[in-house]
């Protein structure tokens, strides 16, 4: 009997040994396994090979697993017999019951998922032998299970649930973290993920904010509104600002100014403004903010000019545009300073009109739409289905908004309230 029960103690360590192993490598992080792999360590290259191949690691596993439970609890279906008769049966199946469910099962998977990276490591050279041994068996069994799924799904369809894409995203809202440094990361990513779907017609610089210069203009005039412009980049136009002709860039000028300055047979007038400029490249409103960084870099470009549908010019985007998409505001010592969001004494936000949502929702982690229109005046009019007077309260997506002042029929400014649980505007 001493035996029977040592072997029941041993079949019982090697179905914890199952358990953790099944918790332990289906659980491991395949991102930092492959990082180990490159890095040259063997262990992880196994583990990685037999994720491959899960139908047969897994079919070991279960297979070595029902084996040892199968077989202790028939030896102590025997023990209990020969002491308790039949009721030695009952006996047997209440007490491999609890020591199955906490000593093979809980205990050892609780542990493996908690130290599963580490864990896997350490078994996997026993774990992969145990797949080499049994392989016959698992291919059979696989064999036969692949075959009755057949059967069943003979008649039925299937649809995918998921994209890639939604499976990168929910994998960076589980990684949530209190560290700024953390949150910034997973912004960025978050960011990449939306390039294939913002248009720019959602980050562009409108048309009234962008800075243009008449090309007919003296030579001398056009040197003097350049050296007062902040861009290194200015559209010219002819006749009207409609008529984009080319786009200046300042040290084209710069050299014409200095070749002028070297030849005293020229005079200041005589430099052509538009033969300097580079041929103006104009793309869509629709055109997604990935393609157009990919044309960015196909082309060596950094600025273009968007036109809706009827070939009307709407405004410009630039390669650091995109790029701000992802990383947040890039400012440098000629930016000029717009005004934007500021923080009020009581909690609320008072925002430019022009403000766009993605910042605000990237900012504050707000979860504001973005479908129907690209800035926070836009969403306003979208949501009240009116243009609406200064110091009237909307309130809707979990913000109160107080329109602070318009401009004819275009909101200037809001001021943007928190609120917390559902309650209705004054």
């Amino acid at each position: 009997m001493l035996i029977t029960l040592g072997a029941i103690l041993v079949l019982l360590l090697l179905s914890a040994f199952f358990s953790g192993s099944e918790t332990a490598l289906t659980a491991a992080s395949r991102p930092l396994m492959h990082q180990l792999e490159n890095n040259g360590n063997r262990r992880a290259r196994m583990i990685n090979r037999l994720n491959e191949h899960q139908e047969r690691l897994i079919g070991a596993i279960l297979l070595g697993n029902n084996l040892v439970n199968i077989l202790a609890s028939a030896l102590a279906t025997s023990v209990m017999i020969a002491l308790y008769g039949e009721a030695g049966v009952a006996y047997a199946t209440l007490i491999m019951t609890l020591l199955v469910l906490i000593f093979a099962e809980i205990l050892p998977k609780t542990y493996a998922i908690k130290n599963a990276d580490s864990m896997s490591l350490k078994i996997i050279p026993t774990v992969n032998a145990l797949v080499l041994m049994l392989a016959p068996i698992t291919r059979s069994i696989n064999f036969l299970v692949h075959g009755v799924l057949k059967i069943f799904q003979r008649n039925s369809t299937t649809e995918d649930l998921g994209t890639s894409s939604e499976e990168l995203r929910g994998a960076i809202e589980l990684h949530a973290d209190e560290d700024r440094a953390v949150d910034d990361e997973r912004a960025m990513l978050r960011s990449v993920l939306d390039l294939a779907e913002v248009q720019v017609g959602e980050i562009m610089a409108h048309r009234k904010d962008v800075t243009m210069i008449d090309a007919d203009q003296p030579a001398d005039k056009v040197v003097d509104e350049v050296l007062a412009s902040p861009f290194t980049r200015i559209p010219l136009w002819q006749g009207q600002p409609e008529n984009i002709v080319g786009v200046l860039h300042a040290k084209a000028l710069l050299r014409a100014v200095k070749a002028r300055d070297d030849s005293k047979a020229k005079k200041p007038d005589e430099i052509n403004v538009i033969s300097l400029a580079a041929k103006p490249w104009f793309i869509p409103e629709q055109t997604t903010l990935l393609d157009q960084l990919q044309e960015f870099r196909k082309r060596h470009e950094h600025f273009a000019l968007m036109v809706n549908e009827y070939g009307s010019f709407m405004g410009i985007v630039t390669l650091e545009d995109i790029l701000e998409e992802i990383v947040g505001d890039i400012s440098d010592e000629h930016d000029v300073a717009v005004p934007g969001v500021v923080l009020q004494a009581d909690g609320s936000y008072t925002i430019n009109g022009s403000v766009t949502i993605r910042d605000l929702n990237r900012e504050f982690n707000w979860r504001l739409p973005d479908e129907e229109a690209a800035t926070i005046a836009g969403l306003i009019m979208h949501e009240s289905r009116r243009i609406p007077e200064p110091g009237q309260v909307f309130m809707f997506h979990g913000l109160k908004f107080q329109i602070a002042e318009r401009l004819r029929q275009q909101i200037m400014s809001v001021r943007v309230i928190p609120v917390k649980g559902d309650q209705n505007p004054e």
